[in-house]
C-alpha cells in the first residue's frame, strides 16, 4: 500500500485519495473511483465504502472515517458522495483540520482549492450527472493550493481557531 509520505518522498507528487459514499451516492462514487484510478495525478485510491447500492450505512459514518484519514495525513484528498453532497460536507467539516466543500460546478471546485485549500470535495448524485461530476473532479485535481497566496493568511485564521477550540 502506498502512503502519502512515500508518494511525496519519491518525487512523484501524486495524490493518495480516499473515496466514500452512502447508498444514494454509490453509483457516482464508483464512476469517480474508476476515473481517479486511471488518472496520472493519482498514486492510489482508497475506497471507504459503501460497497454496494443496497448498503444503508449512514453517510456520516463514511464521511467521518474518510475525513479522519485526511486529518491524520494518510490521505492527501478525498471525494465524498451522497444525495446532495451537503451532508457529507457538513460531516467532514466536523473533523478538525479538514476543509470540505460541496461543488456542483467547475469554478467552485477551482476556488475550493486555490482560495480555501479544501482537501475534501463532496458532490450530490441527485444534483450532478456523471459527466459533469467527472469534469468537476478533473478541475479539482488540477489545482494545488499556494501557501504563499493571499488566501494562506485566511486559512491560517481558520487553523488557529481550530487549534484554540479543538486542540
Amino acid at each position: 500500500m502506498c502512503t502519502v509520505s512515500d508518494v511525496k518522498a519519491g518525487g512523484e507528487d501524486r495524490f493518495v485519495i480516499g473515496v466514500g459514499a452512502d447508498d444514494a451516492g454509490f453509483a457516482l462514487k464508483e464512476r469517480l473511483r474508476e476515473l481517479l484510478a486511471g488518472d496520472p495525478r493519482v498514486a492510489e485510491v482508497r475506497d471507504f465504502g459503501v460497497r454496494e447500492a443496497t448498503d444503508t450505512e449512514p453517510y456520516p459514518n463514511v464521511g467521518l472515517k474518510v475525513a479522519e484519514e485526511v486529518a491524520a495525513g494518510r490521505l492527501d484528498r478525498a471525494v465524498l458522495v451522497c444525495g446532495t453532497g451537503i451532508g457529507m460536507a457538513i460531516t467532514a467539516n466536523k473533523v478538525p483540520g479538514v476543509r470540505a466543500t460541496t461543488a456542483h460546478d467547475t469554478y467552485s471546485a477551482e476556488r475550493s482549492v486555490l482560495s480555501n485549500n479544501c482537501q475534501v470535495l463532496t458532490m450530490g448524485a441527485r444534483v450532478v450527472g456523471p459527466e459533469l461530476a467527472a469534469r468537476i473532479l478533473d478541475e479539482w485535481l488540477g489545482h494545488r493550493f499556494d501557501p504563499e497566496s493571499a488566501s494562506a493568511r485566511k486559512i491560517a485564521v481558520i487553523a488557529e481557531y481550530e487549534d484554540a477550540h479543538h486542540g
